[in-house]
């Protein structure tokens, strides 16, 4: 079954990732730029490419039928993130021959438990960039919290809160931006100086975690 799934399963492709401290208010104080070479893998297969002339980290998902959204990441190995601002690019896509409720999901999880079992995200739906359907535009972007906040139970019990519009080409290079602080994150797209995501009641504890590449189901 996992054979079939990765027929038309879509890629995350990083450039870079990097954390710097971060408040309101307050200006960037350090940077890192962390390595994808020894990625902790958990349902999914990586391989190193080159995409639209950058080299990158496709990131495929190899999961078992029915997985949750908790079941697929490539933790960065050494990375450590409570507060801060997380940059990336990224792009997703699915295959030619996808089912088409697949909206190539791709994201970034931050404050990841040692076990891996808690943790918050951010992320894309570049198919719903810019579909001919308005409601699906307006779940270009996602927030999650695993465990007990997945996108359907924050669809439902609070509409349109949790993600928002933005404009989105599915396989291009997307600059991400995520700035964390305490209970608040915002997600910044391709340079924009207003978020396209406001979110002041993170789920999770405040702790400080492992960051990853997230790919959602399919």
């Amino acid at each position: 079954m996992a054979k079939s799934k990765l027929m038309w399963a879509f890629t995350l492709i990083i450039l870079f990732v990097s954390e710097a401290t971060w408040s309101p208010g307050q200006a960037q104080q350090k940077a890192q730029t962390l390595a994808l070479d020894k990625l902790e893998l958990h349902n999914v297969k990586t391989e190193a490419v080159t995409y639209l002339g950058r080299n990158a980290m496709r990131v495929t998902d190899a999961g078992p039928e029915g997985l949750d959204d908790a079941g697929r990441l490539a933790v960065i190995p050494g990375s450590s993130f409570q507060d801060g601002t997380l940059e990336v690019s990224l792009s997703g896509d699915t295959a030619p021959n996808a089912p088409p409720n697949l909206r190539g999901f791709v994201g970034i999880a931050f404050r990841i438990t040692a076990d891996r079992s808690h943790f918050e995200c951010f992320y894309l739906r570049p198919k719903n960039g810019r579909a001919e359907d308005q409601l699906q535009r307006n779940h270009s972007v996602q927030y999650i919290s695993i465990p007990g906040f997945g996108w359907q139970k924050l669809r439902t019990e609070s509409p349109g809160k949790y993600e928002s519009y933005v404009d989105l080409l599915a396989g291009q290079w997307t600059h991400v931006k995520i700035q964390v602080a305490g209970s608040s994150a915002r997600l910044f797209v391709n340079g924009a100086e207003q978020p396209t995501l406001i979110v002041n009641d993170l789920k999770q504890p405040i702790v400080n975690g492992a960051i990853a590449l997230w790919v959602g189901p399919g």
